[in-house]
């Protein structure tokens, strides 16, 4: 049988009530999360432009584009809620994978479900499959092979598998929708590219989550794929592909970001937070880290949001001086502030033969900190986070409230928070009428995309 084949028969016939017993909870925090980093990111340059394009290019229809009263037709809202989740550079991630699946998934899978009608039960259902097929087909490739590792390389795979979900597809429909998904998605770039020099290509999410949807409603229509896309074994690694299918879940082993900058650099920042004494000066700050973390631009001054986020220094720099908050999400003065430009531009960074052959499993890092007197020394190999490092509910709640708060307002996010909770009980409509900003519920939705989002 096709490696296609066993992940279609798996999305299509594997038992709802096993897959939410599985990661019930797990689900409904990485909604939550990923809506916090939508609301964050909701008014990027990023985010404002494929608001624009989806409503000029999809025209109006009846899925809601988040926290903006805007609708718009399914793939014109799923691609711009995509791109505001991915914005900021704070939605979750996985290590195996080496990227993220919920920036992708989860707008997909709620665009599709709201156009069907679909359950929360429905829904947490399928963005648990969607996140196991595109992070094993992330997860399955040698990594002698990765010629990047955008996310939109993979994730459009675990796009389509939700959708077909929802759409209740046949396996050899589902198989095939996961076979033009995986041949259309984006190209995104090669690691030769200046990948992290501010463009707002970014990881290439948005247009993977494109290229699944449609892949799935064209397999509905009978279109077809090449089904033995993932079974060249140089390539694609059958064992971790499609090896003990519904035992274990990949969604259970996705880590969450505390701040709002490359996933690479948050072991650095970790150290930085607990080593650091406000009260005296940083006489020397040096960072020792995986070689493949020495490929970011790591500007010292960058200008720009995307910029910002691929750069140890900025953001090591902005942790020392500020703390943990000015992280959730980054201030857009800091990219001006003299004092961090000063520190930025003396932080040491290199890479380190300890952690050689650390990635993609860890992003580890060394700092060495000499506020007078002895330097400290802290090695972090888990940052927080990760499945060995997890944050609780509570903070990921709080990660919410801090990430979202210039976007809605306390009660407004107790309301999306309570709905979150419960949802695998209740209608999925229900959350999208907590997406919808109170003054749009009653009235009849917007034409303009040039209105405010929040």
């Amino acid at each position: 049988m096709h490696a296609i084949n066993e992940l279609a028969n798996f999305v299509s016939s594997f038992p709802a009530e096993e897959v939410l017993a599985a990661g019930r909870e797990t689900v409904s925090m990485l909604v939550l999360d990923l809506l916090g980093a939508s609301a964050a990111g909701i008014d990027s340059p990023l985010a404002e432009a494929a608001r624009a394009a989806a409503l000029e290019s999809y025209g109006e229809g009846e899925i809601d584009i988040w926290l903006t009263g805007m609708r718009t037709s399914i793939v014109g809202a799923a691609m711009a809620n995509s791109a505001a989740a991915s914005a900021l550079d704070i939605d979750d991630g996985h290590r195996g994978a080496g990227g993220h699946p919920g920036a992708g998934i989860i707008p997909a899978a709620l665009a599709v479900a709201q156009a069907l009608g679909a359950s929360g039960s429905e829904v947490m259902d399928a963005i648990a499959l969607g996140y196991e097929v595109g992070l094993r087909v992330a997860s399955c490739r040698p990594v002698q092979t990765i010629e990047t590792y955008s996310s939109g390389r993979w994730v459009n795979f675990g796009v389509a598998a939700a959708a077909a979900r929802l759409l209740r597809l046949k396996p050899d429909q589902t198989a095939h929708a996961l076979a033009i998904a995986g041949c259309e998605g984006p190209m995104v770039f090669l690691n030769a590219t200046a990948k992290f020099g501010g463009s707002s290509i970014k990881e290439g999410i948005p247009p993977a989550v494109v290229a699944g949807i449609t892949a799935a409603y064209r397999a509905q229509a009978g279109a077809k794929g090449p089904i033995e896309l993932l079974d060249d074994g140089g390539r694609f690694s059958r064992n971790l592909l499609t090896g003990n299918l519904g035992s274990s879940w990949e969604v259970q082993k996705c880590y969450i970001k505390p701040y709002a900058c490359c996933r690479y650099i948050h072991a650095a920042i970790d150290a930085i937070l607990t080593l650091r004494k406000l009260n005296r000066p940083i006489l020397k700050l040096r960072i020792e880290t995986f070689p493949q973390a020495m490929r970011l631009a790591n500007e010292r001054a960058p200008s720009t949001l995307e910029g910002g986020q691929y750069s140890f220094y900025f953001n090591c720099a902005v942790a020392a001086l500020y703390g943990r908050d000015a992280l959730q999400p980054v201030r857009p003065e800091h990219f001006c502030d003299p004092q961090v430009l000063e520190l930025a531009a003396r932080i040491e960074l290199a890479p380190s033969l300890e952690f050689a052959s650390a990635f993609p499993a860890l992003t580890p890092a060394r700092v060495i900190l000499d506020q007078g007197g002895a330097p400290e020394e802290m090695v972090v190999l888990h940052p927080l986070g990760d499945v060995g490092n997890p944050l609780s509910s509570k903070q990921i709640e709080e990660k919410f409230r801090n990430i979202s708060r210039n976007c809605i307002g306390s009660e407004w996010q107790d309301e999306i928070v309570t709905v979150v909770t419960n949802f695998h009980a209740a209608s999925a409509a229900a959350l999208f009428g907590a997406l919808v900003p109170s003054h749009k519920r009653d009235s009849e939705p917007a034409s303009e995309f040039a209105v405010s989002a929040c």
